[in-house]
């Protein structure tokens, strides 16, 4: 089997050729074509073996200096879980203060990460 990818591990955005074969129940990568840096197969690798990322985005704040605070996940999570994950980040409310690294959601849908906080956000005063 054969796929194009764009790479989206740094700036380049080569346009990877990727020949995999299946091997039983697993995916063997034979070959890549078009990287620019060595970062490139490693990656098409892991897109075809299951796509993950990691996740910024922000959450409201109630009573702080600012509205939002912003939030990432501490791991990828794998690509066809984000429109879950994100609905459950939406819904998320935060009270004043908030400080940065603080976990907001453990093992949000089943998933092996957290949700922390990337900013300190003090009580609007």
């Amino acid at each position: 089997m054969r796929r194009e990818l764009v790479c989206v591990i740094c700036p380049n955005g080569c346009e990877l050729e990727v020949e995999y074969q299946k091997q039983g129940e697993a995916l063997e990568i034979t070959k890549v074509e078009g990287q620019l840096c060595k970062k490139g197969p490693k990656w098409a690798e892991s897109e075809i073996k299951g796509s993950v990322r990691t996740i910024c985005t922000s959450v409201s704040v109630e009573g702080g200096e600012l509205p939002l605070v912003s939030v990432r996940t501490t791991s990828p999570v794998p690509l066809n879980s984000i429109f879950d994950l994100m609905e459950e980040i939406k819904r998320i409310r935060l009270k004043a203060p908030v400080r940065s690294g603080q976990v907001i959601l453990k093992n949000p849908k089943g998933l092996r990460t957290l949700i922390i906080a990337t900013k300190d956000i003090p009580l609007k005063t």
